[in-house]
């Protein structure tokens, strides 16, 4: 299989097929991330040929004998069919509609039991691809995308360069939703920065109440002495919030949620796992919240925090 640097994907996808159609980010200017920093190239396509030489070795690897050997020991007759593919990359989305429909041609060619394709988006990747367009992925199988959109924050979007507004999200998701396309929020808790938390919090909430996320994932700024964002911090120009701070803020885009959508933060820039399904689990969330705020040390937290070499 052809991977290029580190492989980053949600943790729900880990059943997925990872598939590498692009590496990098187009966009690769927001202050905090670091993920793509390993690569010697901003933003790169893999060819074709590679693509299809992938679903071939991935296709001979869920048929040979020593794959139907070990499905066997596990008490099946045959392995599971692959039902979901998840492109790698910051946001394969980007690519052009009939590139996208390609790509969907090829997996379904090798893997006629996909039914839905995943990856990463940015809020910008579907301006130029008309609502036909977004038709027609859907109906190819593109579904359930993970787009970081961060917060609904207009001050922290732009202090971050993340190249969009709140309004942008609204119209760009509406027009997905429109099309079929089911999709879920990154959020990165403290991006509003220190005192700023919880009025970010209630942006974002105004902005996600008004769309249709399957899922909201928050994840917490964790930042790195190469980001940009380092660099702020030491001229004075920005601070971070903290870890208590982080928490008061979760806990008000939990309490100002009133949408019916999964809330979990489940990656490791989260010193505990928050799962529930809102808005039944509200209470039991917001309980959990409390408690960590009003049990665990800032040390603690802080400890966590400094400890975690990566994302």
């Amino acid at each position: 299989m052809h991977y290029t640097g580190t492989i980053w994907r949600p943790p729900y996808e880990a059943d997925s097929l990872l598939l590498e159609v692009t590496a990098g980010c187009t966009h690769h200017k927001c202050k905090f991330c670091t993920l793509y920093s390993d690569l010697p190239f901003k933003f790169r396509m893999s060819p074709m040929e590679d693509i299809e030489s992938d679903l071939l070795e991935a296709q001979v690897l869920r048929t040979n004998p020593y794959s139907k050997m070990l499905t066997r020991l596990q008490g099946k007759e045959n392995p599971e069919p692959i039902q979901r593919v998840f492109l790698t990359g910051a946001n394969p989305f980007v690519l052009k509609t009939e590139k996208l429909l390609e790509i969907a041609s090829l997996i379904h060619k090798y893997f006629p039991s996909v039914d839905s394709i995943g990856c990463f988006a940015r809020i910008t990747d579907s301006v130029n691809k008309t609502d036909k367009d977004l038709i027609r992925l859907r109906q190819t199988g593109y579904n359930g995308l993970t787009i970081g959109v961060e917060t609904g924050d207009d001050a922290a979007l732009a202090f971050m360069h993340k190249g969009y507004t709140s309004k942008d999200i609204l119209t760009q998701c509406k027009r997905l939703e429109q099309s079929g396309i089911e999709y879920s929020f990154f959020y990165l808790t403290s991006i509003s920065g220190k005192g700023h938390g919880e009025t970010g919090a209630k942006a974002s909430a105004e902005i996600f109440n008004q769309l249709h996320p399957f899922l909201i994932g928050p994840n917490m700024l964790t930042i790195y002495p190469e980001s940009d964002l380092y660099k702020e911090i030491q001229n004075g120009n920005w601070q971070e919030e903290s870890e208590h701070e982080k928490y008061r803020e979760l806990r008000t885009l939990v309490e100002n949620l009133n949408i019916s959508t999964y809330f979990a933060a489940m990656g490791a820039s989260n010193a505990f796992q928050l799962r529930g399904h809102l808005p039944e689990d509200q209470p039991k969330l917001l309980e959990t919240l409390d408690k960590i705020i009003s049990e665990i040390s800032e040390e603690d937290l802080r400890n966590y925090r400094k400890n975690l070499p990566h994302l």
